[in-house]
């Protein structure tokens, strides 16, 4: 045979196999509907408790992506994908499953490596087998000393793989790399491989109980930033860590000399960590959303920075999105910028066809319940699935305004004279800075800035706090890149805590929601419950609607279905799934009381109070209470309580004390869940029309459900409410109230009144950490049958405040949130 037919007959047979191991499941893109951004038919799935999306990669023209388990070393049912620019899905037979999140292109093969599966330029799949090269695989690198032949593979549990591109060859180095758990990101450059690990303990019951005597000791030395030079490991820091790379991203570092960068956090901000030749330096950023908190890391999936095109980078990380300076170094710390506040859960994202793609981890089948009255077992879904969202960059900026809380100090011991970490200033509006402190001696604290992000600090302003003072200090006045703290004398539990912006949606949009019913209409609607249900190899969606009439009475209640093309169809009552639904979706008794006050939640032992909206929300709809609770996105909760929506997180990152408003719809919607990738909402007007995120559920019947993206959430409309601690309650002497939200909430008054014969003095006190640490604010003398008001009151990130009174009293403190 000549060479030329050897090259063609080659190609032949590697173009049939290739197609033969392939399965299309969509038609034509034209005809697949796109939802905000999502389309439902790229939604993938598994039979596990939770099925996310761990990497997403464009290569050879087309875009690829995993989906992932939890706690599969040895593999799962889920799948390598792949679509082109017609978004006609292909999954491959090759797919071995497991928990994959490692992506790396390796420049010398011409290869891509995305979890366990190495893709050439022409986009044929070779598989390293769960057999050969079981884990939990997390992050691929390049090699130390042969960068032309091997790369590294890094397990979730700390084991590291060396294995050859061209053969497959698989040699374990090491079962275990350093300390910490729950291995995340890796990147080698400088001469070195940095590894990063978010968590405490291994998740995987498979391997044994790991013994760290350094996280024994210190409760903060959770996770692990650590360095190889291909001989000994090195702890750079004990503190949780995600996500390593530089400004050659997932093709490695295009210098040995080019910076890297790691991120993480710790209890008090988000950290950075910088290593410029050879030496590291920290940068501290705020949290936009504490549900990524616990000292497990199981919360976070894989936050990333990330080149997305035309030489802009972004930076995911707790709940925040930033953008991030390809040239950040050592010598210009000048350019991120936080963009906006978001609440998906997301692996990976790239930008593919003038479009950034995410890929996200979105319906989750709970496969575990940390305990407590809200943290509650999702066991209303059927099977998990997610989905890829498809948006611009300029559009990211529309969901969650920009804002979040953190430090540099956290009840901390402070030495004199040394500087805090430099901590983000730019980018943000309404900024300011809570400083205190338990010292038995005024101590000063001067702020330097640098205004450039060049490193050289300039004296701002100083503040001297008195013993165990406190204070709230505006700094919008500085105009810089960075802020840093001195104290002029040790001092002990010091705090410096920034709060930033004001919480809520950045653009209201009405007309996305134009087929919710509104609480103050009294026109017939429809309710509904739902889950997402498995069905045969595939996951639809299986709602129960109820008509409501005009005067009150339930009309006509259908059990329909959606697939994936968003074509609904009746479930008879012989379907297996019918049961299930009426079982699995009822609504019970509310989560949440009302009483004059405000609405009140209990947690535990512990009792607190959000704010009211409409009236209609003190008692059942025609068709019973809405459900509150649902874990839309993985590991944590979205709340709807009294027309209001919150962001809840589990009981171990912070529960109801971390609570955030979201936006305050005054809509009578009855349920909401996630079905492949989307949000549901029920609870319709009786006239809805079809209109790209109302879908009926017949073609004869305006009867049917509401579609999109939970970020959609933000544009129902700011947070608002009103209530209080207090309304004419008796209240004893020097007792305490319920603590009533304050957090996420704009233009804020407060009233006091009292039934009192003589001025009362109320103290207000805040819980600017949320964590119980509370201070004084402001005392009010209250005059005898006089109400006193202060409008704009604290700032908007600044969690809960309480009341008490100096004498037995009836008092009222109440607070307007518009």
């Amino acid at each position: 045979m000549t060479n030329i037919f050897r090259i063609l007959f080659f190609l032949t047979i590697g173009s049939l196999l290739f197609w033969c191991t392939s399965t299309t499941l969509a038609d034509d893109a034209s005809a697949q509907p796109r939802i905000s951004g999502r389309y439902p038919h790229l939604a993938t799935t598994n039979h596990q408790g939770e099925c996310g999306t761990g990497a997403v990669v464009p290569w050879a023209g087309k875009l690829w992506y995993i989906s992932y388990a939890p706690h599969q070393p040895n593999g799962s049912d889920d799948k390598l994908y792949e679509i082109g620019p017609d978004l006609k899905l292909i999954v491959h037979a090759q797919s071995v499953g497991g928990t994959p999140a490692n992506r790396m292109i390796h420049r010398e093969s011409n290869q891509l490596i995305i979890g366990p599966y190495f893709i050439d330029d022409k986009g044929a799949v070779r598989t390293i087998s769960p057999k050969t090269m079981p884990g939990r695989l997390t992050a691929t690198m390049r090699h130390l000393t042969d960068p032309v032949n091997k790369i590294y593979m890094l397990d979730m549990e700390g084991m590291l793989y060396e294995v050859d591109v061209h053969s497959l060859a698989v040699t374990k180095l090491f079962d275990r790399v350093a300390n910490g758990a729950h291995a995340k990101g890796g990147y080698v450059g400088q001469g070195r491989m940095v590894i990063a690990n978010n968590g405490s303990q291994i998740a995987n019951k498979a391997q044994p109980a790991l013994v760290d005597p350094e996280y024994a000791k210190d409760p903060e030395a959770a996770g692990n930033l650590a360095e190889w030079n291909g001989k000994t490991w090195t702890t750079i820091l004990r503190r949780q860590f995600t996500d390593v790379t530089g400004p050659g991203g997932i093709n490695g570092s295009p210098e040995d000399s080019s910076p890297i960068w790691a991120m993480g956090w710790d209890r008090r901000s988000v950290i950075l960590k910088l290593l410029d030749h050879g030496t590291w330096s920290t940068y501290r950023l705020p949290k936009s959303d504490h549900s990524y908190d616990p000292k497990h890391g199981w919360h976070t999936e894989w936050p990333r920075i990330r080149e997305v095109g035309d030489g802009k980078y972004l930076m995911n990380m707790h709940g925040g999105w930033f953008e991030f300076p390809k040239t950040f170094s050592a010598t210009n710390t000048a350019g991120i910028k936080p963009i906006g506040v978001h609440l998906k859960i997301t692996g990976d994202f790239c930008q593919w066809q003038d479009q950034l793609v995410f890929g996200c981890d979105d319906t989750a089948k709970s496969a575990f319940k940390a305990g407590g009255k809200y943290d509650t077992l999702n066991d209303v879904i059927g099977q998990s699935c997610s989905n890829l969202w498809f948006t611009k960059w300029d559009d990211l900026k529309d969901y969650g305004r920009t804002s979040g809380d953190g430090g540099v100090w956290l009840h901390d011991s402070v030495t004199a004279n040394q500087p805090s970490d430099p901590y983000l200033v730019a980018g943000y509006t309404g900024k300011t800075l809570y400083l205190s402190h338990t010292t038995d001696h005024v101590v000063t604290y001067k702020m330097q800035i640098d205004i450039d992000g060049n490193g050289l600090w300039k004296d701002a302003d100083s503040i001297s706090l008195p013993a165990n003072g406190s204070t709230i200090y505006p700094i919008d006045q500085f105009k810089c890149q960075w802020i840093r703290l001195t104290a002029n004398a040790d001092a002990k539990d010091v705090s410096a805590v920034f709060h930033y912006g004001i919480g809520g949606g950045a653009k209201e949009d009405k007309s996305l929601f134009a087929a919710l019913a509104d609480i103050k209409d009294n026109s017939p609607w429809t309710a509904g419950v739902g889950r997402s249900e498995a069905n045969k190899d595939t996951v639809t969606t299986g709602l129960i609607l109820q008509e409501v009439l005009a005067d009150g009475n339930q009309g006509k209640e259908r059990h329909v279905r959606f697939d994936q093309s968003m074509k609904s169809s009746a479930i008879a009552d012989a379907d297996p799934g019918h049961g299930v639904l009426t079982k699995k979706t009822k609504t019970t008794t509310p989560i949440f009381t009302v009483d004059d006050a405000s609405v009140v939640l209990v947690e535990g032992a512990k009792r607190f109070r959000l704010p009211k909206s409409n009236a209609a929300y003190d008692k059942p709809f025609a068709t019973g209470w809405p459900r509150e609770l649902r874990e839309v996105v993985t590991e944590r909760a979205i709340m709807n309580v009294h027309g209001t929506f919150y962001m809840l997180p589990r009981l171990d990152s912070g529960g109801v004390a971390r609570i955030k408003p979201i936006s305050t719809h005054n809509k009578k919607i009855t349920d909401f869940y996630s079905w492949r990738g989307m949000l549901v909402l029920l609870g319709t007007k009786a006239n809805a029309k079809p209109d790209g995120h109302f879908f009926p559920a017949s073609a004869d019947s305006n009867i049917g459900a509401w579609f999109g993206d939970i970020d959609d959430l933000w544009k129902l409309g700011k947070p608002n409410g009103h209530g209080g601690p207090w309304m004419n309650t008796a209240v004893k002497t020097g007792e305490y109230s319920d603590p009533y939200l304050i957090t996420g909430y704009d233009q804020k008054s407060i009233t006091l009144t009292t039934q009192a014969n003589e001025p009362v003095k109320i103290t207000i006190e805040v819980d600017p950490l949320c964590d119980g640490f509370w201070r004084e604010w402001k005392t009010f003398i209250v005059p005898a049958g006089q109400p006193v008001t202060e409008k704009n009151i604290l700032p908007n990130t600044f969690g809960w405040i309480r009341a008490k009174a100096n004498m037995d009293c009836k008092a009222t403190v109440q607070l307007e949130y518009n």
